[in-house]
């Protein structure tokens, strides 16, 4: 009998989860498991030896070379043959974030200080001042610690540019009680919810404006706020909220 195969250690999901060869209708597709897509991102994207692939994901550096090559090869037949790219499914697990990866922090430790047991804490979507309009993009967030109904300190974070379940993640272990943005998909505000971070969204213009409106009770937002781009997410249950290998614990 063979062995059962290893849960393999992915940092998140990806952020894009299909790609379409343009001039080609209803192209064949290929399927990039969301293990074969991580051992590109570390070894192709982040330069990472397969021995360091291996540390991170929890599987031998063999592995990590069967994956690569049949990863690349799905790669060259989409490139080549014209075939739509997926990603999805594989035998795989969401890292919980730990102290330490390869002797660096952990992109998922926690960046902000335990706030005050009676304080709250919003995050706005962030850029240059604004309110970044796309959520499942955002690549930086202020976030404002609230004392007595004024702002106690703020600061802006960075959110190391994660798809929207492991935003909504990032959020929550971040202790983030209100986040405050512009465009927003369904499964993003699903993943919030589940993490109990109240939405306010459809906002655009000054993050701090938007802030200080909110603590005098004077915030317009649209409650049925949904993002143009992100119609494929209806009904997706995404992030660690759900996708992957259920079998994997």
């Amino acid at each position: 009998m063979p062995r059962p195969q290893r849960c393999r250690r992915v940092c998140s999901e990806p952020q894009f989860s299909c790609f379409l060869p343009g001039g080609v209708e209803q192209p064949e597709e290929n399927v990039l498991t969301v293990d074969e897509y991580e051992v590109i991102r570390l070894v192709d994207y982040e330069k990472k030896s397969h021995e360091q692939c291996a540390v991170v994901m929890n599987i031998s550096r063999t592995t990590v070379t069967e994956i690569y090559e049949k990863a690349r090869y799905k790669i060259a037949e989409c490139l080549v043959q014209g075939k739509q790219l997926s990603i999805n499914g594989g035998n795989y697990q969401i890292c919980p974030g730990q102290r330490t990866c390869l002797g660096q922090p952990c992109r998922k430790e926690k960046i902000l200080s335990e706030k005050g047991e009676h304080s709250m804490r919003i995050a706005v979507t962030y850029e240059n001042g604004e309110i970044f309009q796309h959520f499942g993009h955002t690549k930086k967030f202020k976030v404002y610690d609230i004392e007595d109904s004024k702002i106690s300190t703020s600061r802006v974070v960075d959110s190391e540019g994660f798809g929207h379940g492991a935003l909504a993640e990032f959020l929550f272990n971040n202790g983030i009680d209100v986040l405050i943005c512009g465009g927003i998909g369904g499964g993003a505000q699903t993943a919030l919810r589940n993490a109990g971070i109240k939405l306010y969204g459809g906002i655009s213009g000054s993050a701090d404006e938007a802030v200080k409106s909110f603590l005098e009770g004077k915030l317009n937002y649209n409650p049925n706020v949904m993002c143009n781009h992100h119609n494929h997410e209806e009904g997706h249950n995404c992030g660690s909220h759900g996708c992957g290998n259920k079998g994997c614990h």
